[in-house]
């Protein structure tokens, strides 16, 4: 067993010996924080619902190619590559979609193509702004978002630009 698979099983014993130490009810605790882990996923849920049925209608109906196509000259004027364009566009919404583009992007283009590295600087560089803003909005029921959900869109839309260009500039076309 080499030192990096001994990490998490360290951490756990150091944790159950810190609260041994501070005289914790170590199962008391974990079973509060579980039933309050509880009570936020149930109220976050119908919200997690309708994000998923948005990005699966979203996907089913092609909407998201026909957005592509009509943002392919714009994004060859960036120089995003078209390919990534509908991982642009499913990224802020789901990551686990966005994570399926990206595998059939790196399958079909090669992960040492420019598309499939200015996919992958892409998908590591954004977040899945929609779910997150919906995840911890609804589980500190903040109602209204105010800036926050433009600002983490134009943080996203200059990680797409910035995607292609840092490929470009660093590993070449």
């Amino acid at each position: 067993m080499s030192g990096f698979e001994l990490v998490v099983p360290s951490l756990v014993v150091g944790i159950v010996l810190y609260a041994a130490a501070k005289r914790v009810d170590i199962f008391k605790t974990f079973v509060k924080g579980a039933r309050e882990n509880l009570i936020v996923a149930w109220e976050i849920l119908p919200s997690l619902t309708a994000l998923c049925l948005a990005v699966g209608m979203l996907r089913s109906s092609g909407a998201a190619e026909l957005i592509s196509n009509l943002l392919e000259p714009l994004t060859r004027l960036i120089g995003l590559p078209a390919e990534c364009v509908p991982l642009a566009l499913m990224r802020p919404v789901s990551g686990s979609g966005a994570l399926s583009m990206l595998e059939e992007l790196l399958s079909s283009h090669g992960p040492d193509s420019f598309v499939g590295r200015a996919a992958s600087v892409l998908m590591g560089s954004t977040e899945t702004t929609f779910y997150t803003v919906a995840v911890y909005f609804g589980a500190t029921k903040i109602k209204r978002t105010r800036q926050t959900l433009p600002s983490a869109l134009i943080g996203d839309l200059t990680a797409f630009i910035l995607s292609a260009l840092t490929v470009r500039l660093i590993l070449g076309s």
